[in-house]
């Protein structure tokens, strides 16, 4: 959906139309990338064993696993869902993927007319299966086995990483960085960070770079201040940074958005950014040399956060509905041929290697009024698991998802 909406602004831009005034806040909404991975033919129960076992490495004498188990693996139904609420009160999952979190924005007002995009999350809370507010944390991503999140605080770009258990609530330890970073995302096995690094916010909103709604001038999406990465084993806290150039163009957008955080590879081996145009992504070593694109990442879709299906044989593609109806098509990550054809504007993460969550409309309703719902390869039916989004951008019921497998 990212390509049509990028689309979309090219071609107003192009008639001289003006942009709508949540504009910024739709382009700069994190599209944040998470994956189910599990090991081809291994059980549900097996693999949640498994990824317990290294979910929060480091962070203690192993006395957590004599705690009261996580409410989402208490909650252990393959689909658990609550299509009447929006924003969610109670644990949403499907098969071996939870809603982890999710979060709500808020522009709020600099000096000299800029704005700064603020976020306020809602943690599940593994003794009650409830979402709960916690607004200490600007940034945050859950480990595989939801027991342990990396957290922002305060104004970013932050010196310091926190390590929250999701058992207690409390953060355990905290890793301190030289280089100010603005976003994490822990490796597929749980046991290392990515830290993008930044000079500013990035989440500015400037009003030197102003977009029109139509009636007046808000502030636009800020040069990007991005400057690398850091790679952090969680066990032990060593970490190493690498500077990532980033190409400067006139005009915006130019190669990268003013937030554009790394991710991992779906093997754990290398990290990648988006990028604006084709190849739409780049891919670096630890050591921050770039590196051509893994053989079965080359066919992702553009602005999905699924990836590769759990048993690798299957990668989930763009969006390829039409002006009045949607889908998403799944691809052969190798030759990047359509194998299915399913219903959802956007697939978001892997249920299973037949299943998929997606963002979906009710037919004939606004693109911005989203829900979650489950989709199966070879079937048109979707199962809701949430309810639906409002369309207006600045709406409390306009939140953003976090994943993790459970």
């Amino acid at each position: 959906m990212e390509e049509l909406v990028r689309e979309s602004m090219r071609e107003q831009a192009g008639q001289g139309a003006p942009l709508p005034g949540d504009f910024a806040d739709r382009v700069l909404a994190a599209r944040r990338r998470r994956r189910t991975r599990t090991v081809a033919g291994t059980s549900l129960a097996a693999m949640t064993a498994a990824v317990v076992a290294v979910a929060v490495p480091g962070l203690g004498s192993g006395t957590e696993r004599q705690e009261t188990s996580p409410a989402s693996e208490l909650k252990s139904g393959d689909v658990v869902a609550h299509p009447g609420q929006t924003p969610p009160r109670d644990l949403i999952a499907a098969g071996g993927t939870a809603l982890a979190a999710y979060s709500t924005n808020a522009r709020v007002k600099q000096p000299d007319g800029d704005e700064i995009v603020t976020r306020t999350y809602r943690l599940l809370d593994q003794k009650t299966g409830t979402y709960r507010k916690d607004t200490r944390w600007t940034w945050l991503d859950v480990a595989p086995g939801m027991r342990t999140a990396a957290v922002l605080e305060g104004k970013l770009p932050t010196g310091r990483i926190g390590l929250l258990n999701l058992l207690t609530g409390k953060v355990e330890r905290w890793i301190p960085v030289d280089r100010k970073v603005g976003g994490v995302e822990f490796s597929p096995d749980g046991r290392k960070l990515v830290a993008t690094t930044y000079e500013k916010s990035p989440d500015l909103l400037d009003m030197d770079r102003p977009m029109h709604d139509g009636k007046r001038e808000l502030p636009g999406p800020a040069d990007p201040s991005r400057t690398g990465f850091y790679v952090i084993d969680v066990a032990s806290g060593k970490s190493g940074w690498s500077a990532v150039k980033t190409a400067q163009g006139n005009g915006w957008p130019g190669e990268i958005n003013t937030r554009e955080d790394f991710a991992f590879s779906q093997d754990g081996t290398l990290v990648y950014s988006n990028l604006t145009m084709a190849p739409y992504r780049r891919y670096y070593d630890f050591e921050g040399h770039k590196k051509s694109t893994p053989p079965k990442e080359k066919h992702l879709g553009s602005f999905n956060g699924a990836g590769l299906s759990p048993d690798g044989k299957l990668a989930a593609g763009d969006f390829v509905g039409g002006s009045k109806t949607t889908a998403s098509e799944v691809v052969d990550p190798l030759t990047g041929k359509r194998v299915a054809k399913v219903p959802g504007q956007q697939l978001l993460a892997w249920a299973d290697s037949k299943r998929l969550i997606a963002w979906d409309i009710a037919p004939g309703t606004s693109e911005y009024r989203n829900r979650l719902v489950l989709v199966t390869i070879g079937s048109q039916k979707t199962v809701p698991l949430s309810g639906f989004r409002s369309s207006k951008a600045d709406a409390v019921s306009r939140w953003e998802p976090v994943f993790a497998e459970r």
